[in-house]
């Protein structure tokens, strides 16, 4: 795709969201802070978040307050402190979209692009984030990882996509929007499946 703004205009502007305020009913609870490679399931979602190209990263939690300490730890850990913003999505039992809603209407106005990482995905290859970065910048409404022949996460949208992200509803989050896109979606081949594999109930953990 041509005619879009260059990665490097891009590059102060775009953000990260990690959204990490479901219960995780089918786990059982407290899914997010589960055990996880020497220390919770959220810290492979920061960590990715963090390696984006990002200025900032914000953690939408929900019910659970632990969450919101865990992410400040994980970052105070990494020297990432300041990169780091909380939200509390009041409404994040309405499903995923409230939790996005909540994240986007968090983004600075300058935004160019938000990168949206779920949270109990802490898998995914940084190798593929500056890529998507990169799908943007030529001009791509948004790009998403596709491993397999599936499209996985993160997701890059751009600004333009901003106003219909805050008007979704329900638990489906942003497939609809991105359905829709057609050629204007930058579907970029990932290195692994970490784009795919999500924690759902403890035998994932695995």
């Amino acid at each position: 795709m041509t005619g879009g703004a260059t990665i490097e205009g891009l590059g102060a502007r775009l953000e990260a969201v990690v959204l990490a305020a479901g219960a995780g009913a089918r786990f059982g609870g407290g899914k997010l802070l589960a055990p996880w490679r020497g220390g919770v399931l959220l810290d492979g979602a920061l960590a990715a978040a963090l390696a984006a190209p990002v200025r900032r990263v914000t953690v939408v939690w929900g019910a659970d307050a632990e969450v919101s300490a865990a992410a400040r730890a994980f970052a105070a850990r990494v020297g990432a402190t300041e990169r780091l913003h909380l939200v509390h999505a009041e409404r994040h039992a309405e499903g995923l979209s409230a939790s996005l809603r909540a994240g986007v209407e968090a983004l600075a106005d300058d935004c160019a692009g938000v990168f949206v990482f779920l949270g109990d995905m802490p898998r995914v290859p940084v190798a593929v984030l500056p890529r998507l970065a990169d799908a943007l910048g030529q001009g791509a409404l948004a790009a998403a990882p596709q491993f397999d022949g599936r499209r996985g996460h993160p997701v890059l949208f751009s600004a333009g996509l901003f106003g219909e992200l805050t008007t979704l509803s329900g638990d489906r989050g942003a497939a609809g929007v991105l359905d829709r896109l057609g050629d204007r979606l930058d579907l970029v081949p990932a290195p692994d499946d970490g784009v795919l594999f999500d924690v759902d109930r403890p035998a994932d953990l695995g």
